[in-house]
C-alpha cells in the first residue's frame, strides 16, 4: 500500500483517541463537578458501564468476525457508524438535566448516553482497529503504519485531554462536544479512503461463539497481554482523571494551565514515536512495552511532591515520552496474538480479540472511578467549595502516583510471562501463517 493510503487509514485513530480520551479525562469531572452529579451515583454509573462493556465489546468483535458481505466484514459498520458516532458524542456533553433539576433523571440520563456512545465508539473503531493485522503483516510494516496511526493518535490525546479546557472555558461543554463529534465523523469517513479488506476471510468458516471464547481465554500469549495492559490502561485513565482535580486543588491554576499540562503529555510523545518504533524492531514489542513500564514508573515519582507548575510541565513531559512506548507496542503485540490464533484455529479472529481486549482494558475506567469515589468519599471531598481539606489534597497524590506505580508494577511482572518473545520463535510462527495464507488464497 502508498504512503496515501497508509496515512488515510491511520487517520482514524483520530476519531478513536479523541473521543475516548475526552471521555476519560473529563467525564467524571464535567458530571460532578460541573453538573453536580453526586459522586457516589456517578460511581454506581461507571460501573454499570462496566457491565455493559462485558457484553458489548466480545459480541461486536464477534458479529464482525462473522459478517459476509460484498464489502467485507469491517468496512461497513465504519460507514454505517460514523456519523451516528459523532452525534450521540455531542449529546454526552449536553445533559438536559443538573443535579438542581431532578437528580434521578440526571442519573440516568448519565447511564443511558455513556452506554449509547460506547456501543458506537465500539461499533466504528474496534472495526477500524480489526483492519490494522490484516491489511500489516511483518514487523517493520506494523511499527511503521503504527508509528503513523499512534501520530494520529497523539493529536487526537492532545486534542481530547488539552483543548477541552479551552473551549468550554471560552464556548461551553456543548459548543466542545459539537465540535469534536464534527472531526469524529470527518476521521472515520477518510480512514475509509485507505481501509482495504481481503474478502477470503469473510468467506471462512468462523468458530462458533462458545468455541470463539474458549479458544480466546485458552491463549495463554492474549491473557498474558490484556491483563498486562489494563493495569496500564488504569494507569492511564486515573492519570488523566486526576489532572483537572490536581491542578484545580493542588497547583491552583486556571483552565488554561491545566491545558498546557496535559498538551505536555502528549505533545512530546509524537516524535518519540518513532524512537520506539525503532527499538521495537530492534529488540521486539514485548521488551519494547517492558521498558516502557520501567521508565514510566520512574517519571511518577516526582508526583508524590511537585507542588508548581513548571516542575509538573517538567514531569507530565516525561511521561509523555514513555507513553509512547506503551501506545507504539501494544497493537503490535495484539496483532503478533491474532497471527498466532490462527495458526492454531486456522481461522482469522481479530473482532473477537480486540473485543475481549477492549473489554478487559476498559474494566480500568470502571476501577478509576472505584478508586475516585473510595477516595473522595473518605478524605471529604466538596464540590461546592474551593479550598479542599489537606487530606483530600493527600488523597489526590495517591491517585495521581500512588495507585499508577502499583498498577505498573503488577503490569510488568505479567506482561514478563507474555511467550511470544524471540527472532527465531516469530519466523517459525510467520512461516506457518504463510502456509495457512495459502491454503486460503490470501495473498
Amino acid at each position: 500500500m502508498r504512503l496515501a493510503g497508509k496515512l488515510a487509514y491511520s487517520s482514524g485513530a483520530l476519531a478513536m483517541a479523541l473521543s475516548s480520551q475526552a471521555f476519560a479525562a473529563y467525564i467524571l469531572f464535567f458530571y460532578v463537578d460541573v453538573v453536580k452529579l453526586p459522586s457516589y451515583l456517578a460511581a454506581i454509573g461507571m460501573l454499570i458501564f462496566g457491565v455493559w462493556n462485558a457484553i458489548n465489546d466480545p459480541l461486536v468483535g464477534f458479529i464482525s468476525d462473522h459478517t459476509r458481505s460484498r464489502w467485507g466484514r469491517r468496512i461497513p459498520y465504519i460507514a454505517l457508524g460514523a456519523i451516528p458516532f459523532g452525534l450521540v458524542y455531542f449529546f454526552v456533553w449536553n445533559p438536559p438535566f443538573d443535579a438542581y433539576s431532578n437528580v434521578s433523571f440526571l442519573f440516568l440520563y448519565f447511564v443511558f448516553i455513556i452506554c449509547l456512545f460506547d456501543g458506537l465508539y465500539t461499533m466504528t473503531t474496534l472495526n477500524w482497529s480489526s483492519l490494522y493485522p490484516e491489511m500489516f503483516s511483518s514487523l517493520k510494516d506494523r511499527s511503521q503504519v503504527n508509528a503513523y496511526r499512534q501520530t494520529f493518535a497523539m493529536t487526537g490525546l492532545a486534542l481530547g485531554v488539552a483543548v477541552p479546557p479551552l473551549i468550554y472555558g471560552a464556548m461551553g461543554w456543548g459548543k466542545m462536544g459539537m465540535i469534536f463529534g464534527i472531526v469524529i465523523i470527518a476521521s472515520l469517513l477518510i480512514s475509509l479512503l485507505g481501509s482495504r479488506e481481503h474478502i477470503e476471510y469473510s468467506q471462512e468458516k468462523q468458530l462458533s461463539l462458545w468455541d470463539s471464547i474458549i479458544n480466546t481465554f485458552k491463549n495463554r500469549s492474549f491473557l498474558t497481554f490484556a491483563v498486562s495492559n489494563l493495569f496500564v490502561q488504569y494507569t492511564f485513565v486515573m492519570i488523566l482523571a486526576s489532572v483537572p482535580f490536581f491542578a484545580k486543588y493542588v497547583l491552583d491554576v486556571k483552565t488554561t494551565q491545566t491545558a498546557a499540562i496535559l498538551a505536555m503529555a502528549f505533545l512530546p510523545a509524537i516524535p518519540m514515536l518513532y524512537v520506539w518504533k525503532a527499538l521495537a524492531v530492534r529488540v521486539g514489542a514485548k521488551r519494547c512495552f517492558m521498558t516502557a513500564i520501567l521508565l514510566m514508573i520512574l517519571c511518577l515519582i516526582p508526583l508524590f511532591y511537585v507542588s508548581t507548575f513548571k516542575d509538573t510541565l517538567i514531569v507530565a513531559a516525561l511521561l509523555g515520552c514513555t507513553l509512547a512506548g506503551f501506545i507504539l507496542a501494544a497493537d503490535v503485540i495484539l496483532s503478533d496474538v491474532v497471527d498466532a490464533d490462527e495458526v492454531h484455529t486456522k481461522t482469522r479472529r481479530e473482532g473477537m480479540y480486540f473485543g475481549f481486549h477492549t473489554f478487559i482494558t476498559r474494566l480500568a475506567i470502571g476501577l478509576e472511578a472505584l478508586s475516585i469515589g473510595f477516595i473522595f468519599s473518605k478524605t471529604g471531598y466538596n464540590p461546592y467549595v474551593y479550598s479542599q481539606t489537606s487530606e483530600f489534597l493527600a488523597g489526590l497524590r495517591i491517585l495521581i502516583a500512588g495507585l499508577p506505580i502499583a498498577a505498573l508494577m503488577i503490569a510488568f511482572l505479567i506482561i514478563s510471562l507474555y511467550p511470544l518473545v524471540g527472532r527465531e520463535k516469530m519466523k517459525a510462527m510467520q512461516a506457518m501463517l504463510r502456509v495457512v495464507h495459502i491454503k486460503k488464497g490470501v495473498e
